[in-house]
């Protein structure tokens, strides 16, 4: 890299550099504050030192490293980022819609055209996404590249901060005052009254210089970094080990693997119950409402026992179940294990758990049953051998019963109108009759069937649903929060404040700068020049709008 050469003090400066990290001159005579070209004042962001996007431009990583320093890519990104989020919640993502269905053919059915183009662009699972996550991926690669471009040359600057500084830099500060006669007294007065006010004084062969709140000058790069251990979180998530948001319904009485453990915990649905306002007398006061209203939850709440498999996992081997934790599920009350929390989210009443079934003959009034049998709907045997000879088999079960144009099918998974078609094989006989049986209904196939299957009673259970979570991004999203914050706080609350004093013959120069608040740095000078003869400083900035 090319060097410039300082011709006031002969320091060798980097090429690109503004000012002279020795002596403050400008190496380059049309810098000025802000780009404004009708300004003499200096640009004083990072005291003149060069950036590395604006020093190498020649090979590719120089020109990878110049596009993702760019302030105007980084917020061209975030926004990209923020109208594709926005998108995505224009419609439920898959999580939130029901379990048992097709996201293809619920976004469809729900939401027309809308939904399947909506679900053919990937926005109904929009934040697991490879395109977003990449989004997120760039925005923290510019943030770090962006972070280093400028962090580095504003370290160069701070450290070396001199307190003998070029004419034609303290001339060219926004705040700059000539006094021509200073006796000793005002010189004490003024180093006095600025230790007071918390500036430290650095001195260099007469010149003078007083400092303070450097230290917020890195309130940015301090947000950078939370930001950048918030993106690590958010993309830690898409890790199962790190993130796991499942869900599972669990019947009553029975025992259940939890989702995402590879069978290592089990839950045992002990009891579920369900409260109504209006249960209670004290609930009475609300009768009118629930009048209208009609039943309103006051609490739901699982009974369960966690199970942990000490058994070798082997395919087709029972579970060794040792119970690892007991307890009561309730909305925003989790039962919590080994890292896993357990959360009442949903539940389904009187779900049917059997249905039992009677074989007479069709012109018996009486209906009297020549044999029965009972299907358990969650895992029906398929055939069953009767009494008298008689044999059934079940050859289509509909758990969730409904025609679609004429033809009969099943919207869930879950026995909640269950149907069936049965073969009846009376005794001695080869061929069945075809029968279809359910909830309200018993159609004869063939209209020439000697036995009728009639509903002879049915069992119920509740159904809960559980959110299973684990998350140990938490802490990470916390502390990168928390960082965060501590730099909005630094930044915003502290402010880099520097005074020149220039020895000039028998009286001072002052100069002055700060990052922010100037009228604060104007305050400061009136205290420490307070009851003394020096001048105070004027704002040359007003003379140059002027």
């Amino acid at each position: 890299m090319n060097k410039v050469t300082c011709d006031a003090c002969g320091h060798i400066n980097p090429e690109g550099t503004v000012l002279c990290a020795s002596c403050g001159k400008p190496i380059d005579k049309n810098q000025h504050i802000d780009g404004n070209e009708n300004s003499n004042l200096l640009n004083m962001r990072y005291d003149g030192t060069a950036r590395r996007s604006q020093t190498y431009n020649k090979t590719i990583v120089d020109k990878v490293w110049n596009f993702f320093s760019s302030v105007k890519v980084g917020v061209t990104l975030i926004v990209i980022t923020l109208v594709a989020s926005a998108v995505g919640t224009i419609l439920p993502q898959e999580m939130y819609i029901p379990p048992n269905v097709q996201p293809s053919v619920h976004y469809k059915d729900q939401y027309g055209l809308i939904g399947q183009i909506y679900y053919q662009l990937g926005f109904h699972n929009l934040y697991s996404s490879w395109w977003y996550m990449t989004l997120l991926a760039l925005i923290g690669i510019s943030i770090v590249i962006a972070s280093i471009d400028r962090v580095v040359p504003l370290y160069r600057a701070l450290k070396n901060q001199r307190a003998r500084r070029h004419e034609s830099f303290l001339q060219r500060q926004r705040y700059f005052s000539k006094t021509e006669v200073v006796t000793e007294e005002d010189k004490a007065k003024v180093l006095a009254s600025l230790k007071k006010l918390r500036y430290n004084i650095t001195e260099e062969n007469g010149h003078l210089m007083a400092e303070k709140g450097r230290f917020s000058r890195w309130g940015p790069y301090v947000n950078h970094v939370g930001l950048i251990i918030f993106l690590i979180g958010a993309l830690l998530r898409f890790l199962p080990f790190m993130y796991i948001d499942d869900f599972v319904w669990v019947r009553e009485g029975e025992t259940k693997a939890i989702p995402q453990t590879n069978g290592e915990y089990f839950i045992e649905n002990k009891d579920f119950i369900l409260e109504t306002y209006g249960d209670s007398e004290e609930d009475q006061r609300f009768a009118e409402a629930l009048e209208r209203q009609g039943p309103v939850a006051k609490n739901f709440q699982t009974d369960a026992i966690i199970y942990k498999n000490d058994g070798a996992e082997v395919v087709g081997s029972e579970p060794d179940l040792k119970v690892l934790k007991e307890g009561s599920i309730q909305v925003n009350h989790p039962i919590k294990f080994d890292g896993f929390a357990l959360y009442q989210s949903s539940y389904q009443l009187n779900e049917f758990e059997s249905m039992s079934f009677k074989i007479h003959e069709v012109n018996d009034e009486e209906e009297l049953a020549l044999a029965s049998f009972t299907v358990d709907l969650t895992n029906p045997a398929y055939e069953y051998e009767l009494d008298n000879g008689f044999r059934v088999k079940i050859d289509q079960y509909f758990p969730d019963y409904y025609l679609d144009d004429g033809e009969p099918r099943s919207e869930t998974k879950y026995p909640r109108n269950p149907a069936f078609v049965f073969f009846v094989y009376p005794p001695n006989q080869e061929e069945p009759e075809v029968s279809f049986a359910g909830i309200g209904r018993n159609i004869d196939a063939s209209g020439q069937n000697q036995y009728k299957i009639g509903l002879q009673g049915f069992d119920v259970r509740d159904v809960t649903g559980l959110s299973v979570r684990r998350d140990y991004t938490l802490p990470i999203l916390g502390l990168g929060g928390i960082i965060f914050m501590i730099g909005v706080v630094q930044g915003m609350y502290w402010y880099h404040r520097r005074v020149w004093i220039h020895p000039k013959e028998n009286g001072w120069w002052i100069a002055a700068h700060t990052n922010k608040n100037w009228f604060g740095l104007k305050k400061d000078i009136e205290k420490a020049i307070q009851n003394t003869n020096i001048t105070m400083v004027k704002d040359q900035q007003d003379n140059n709008e002027k």
